[in-house]
C-alpha cells in the first residue's frame, strides 16, 4: 500500500486557491479541491506516474498536471510520497520553496 503524505506547505496552497475561486463560486472552488485529491489518489496505483520537474531535474521530485496546477510530489521510497506544493503554472516556480525541505530517505 502506498503512503501519501500532504505536506502543511501542500495544504495551505490548497487552502489558497480555494479561497482564491471561491471569491467567484464557492461551488467551484470545492470542485477544484476535490479535483486536486482525485488526482493526488492516481498515486496510489503508480507513484512514478509524474513526470520529473524540469526545473529541478531529479529523478524524485515529480509532478502531476492538474488544468493550470502543478502537484508536486517527493517519491520518498517505493511506497511513500510527500505531496510538497500545488503551484498555478503561471507563477513561477522556485525550486527554494520545496528543495530541501524535507529529507531524502
Amino acid at each position: 500500500m502506498v503512503k501519501i503524505e500532504i505536506t502543511p506547505q501542500a495544504l495551505s496552497d490548497i487552502d489558497n486557491i480555494a479561497d482564491y475561486i471561491a471569491k467567484d463560486s464557492i461551488h467551484y472552488a470545492e470542485v477544484q479541491v476535490q479535483r486536486i485529491y482525485a488526482t493526488i489518489d492516481y498515486l496510489f496505483e503508480n507513484i512514478q506516474i509524474g513526470r520529473v520537474v524540469p526545473e529541478v531535474n531529479r529523478k524524485y521530485l515529480r509532478e502531476l498536471i492538474l488544468g493550470n496546477y502543478r502537484i508536486i510530489y517527493k517519491v520518498v521510497s517505493k511506497t511513500e510520497v510527500h505531496i510538497l506544493t500545488v503551484y498555478h503554472s503561471k507563477r513561477k516556480l522556485r525550486a527554494k520553496d520545496f528543495v530541501g525541505k524535507t529529507k531524502v530517505y
